[in-house]
């Protein structure tokens, strides 16, 4: 590397921390004024902070104010579309409103190194607090470390000790959507479940067998699908082949236009020989054919309540929305038999 590249190249939180022989997380949270920085370490980071001559994401007000001004917003690329729009536009909206920008972390899986790798990228850019939007049921410990560390809200997401919690009841949810079924008449009920590494997914899972428990039911074997109305249209061509299926709680919208398509080619129309309740209540269930029963979430209004939720330092523990049952016409008594 040649004398010009060298004086070229910005230095990284990573120098900083080799100079001051302490790790980058230890860098960041000096750089935030975090009481958990002892002043001998305090003193080393900033010494070395001013030999390097370094600076980020607006560093001179980060080290004159201890803020940055910026919330860190975690995404899973994979899963709902309208889900993760929806998070990430009330996100910024009001992060906007309350004179903050929003720096994005999408992870391609749900993989706990992926996790870990977007939440330094987030804790090296020095954020004010970290919103999750990933439902990862398994937590490390660095994980942990970074969101006590750091101010954290998740939106049925990934659960660490330090995180609040935000979102709808998803027990709640299946069990609202299950008991809705056997309300009309209905002896048995079918799922067609998210995926079991999604906390929401499992949730609701818990939610339909343990309602069905309740009625005296032994739970038929869930159907897992993946989200998307692919999977659910290949589930419901397995489902449309069971005769004694009238009714099925599906884990999302999408996966439900999927079955009641698989449903219909098969000569099985919905309601009338099988009734289908899923949960979101995305703009388009309103208007598929027949138009949907589903357990309402509002994304927007969920992401922008988390930022609320992050900006408020009192608040502390879960805060849970109850699932609200908006009934339309995808469900019905079944037929006399």
């Amino acid at each position: 590397m040649t004398e010009a590249t060298m004086r070229d190249k910005q230095p990284s939180m990573t120098d900083v921390a080799r100079a001051a022989g302490v790790s980058a997380q230890t860098v960041s949270r000096t750089l935030r004024n975090s009481p958990n920085v002892n002043a001998e370490t305090r003193r080393r980071v900033l010494d070395a902070v001013e030999q390097l001559k370094y600076r980020y994401n607006g560093a001179p007000r980060l080290l004159s104010s201890g803020r940055s001004f910026t919330l860190g917003l975690v995404l899973l690329q994979a899963g709902g579309y309208y889900s993760r729009s929806g998070v990430t536009a009330g996100v910024e909206a009001a992060a906007g409103q309350a004179g903050y920008s929003v720096s994005i972390a999408t992870i391609a899986e749900l993989d706990t190194a992926l996790m870990e790798k977007s939440l330094l990228k987030l804790s090296d850019q020095g954020v004010d607090g970290i919103i999750i939007a990933v439902p990862l049921i398994s937590v490390t410990q660095r994980m942990e470390d970074i969101t006590r560390d750091i101010p954290t809200v998740t939106v049925d997401g990934s659960r660490t000790t330090g995180a609040r919690v935000l979102g709808i009841d998803q027990h709640e949810a299946g069990r609202a959507a299950t008991q809705h079924l056997l309300d009309l008449g209905h002896r048995q009920v079918w799922h067609v479940a998210g995926p079991d590494e999604w906390i929401e997914a499992r949730q609701r899972r818990q939610g339909w067998q343990e309602c069905l428990a309740a009625a005296g039911i032994d739970a038929p074997p869930a159907l897992e699908g993946d989200w998307s109305p692919e999977s659910g249209y290949r589930l419901g061509q397995i489902l449309a082949m069971i005769p004694e299926v009238t009714a099925v709680f599906v884990a999302s919208d999408e996966m439900a236009f999927g079955l009641i398509k698989a449903l219909r080619e098969r000569g099985r129309s919905v309601p009338q020989d099988v009734s289908i309740v899923s949960v979101d209540d995305i703009e388009l269930a309103a208007y598929c054919h027949p138009p949907l029963t589903t357990v309402r979430q509002d994304f927007y209004r969920s992401g922008a309540a988390a930022v609320a939720l992050l900006l408020d330092t009192e608040s502390e523990g879960e805060s849970l929305t109850p699932a609200t049952l908006i009934v339309r016409e995808s469900t019905a008594a079944p037929r006399p038999r």
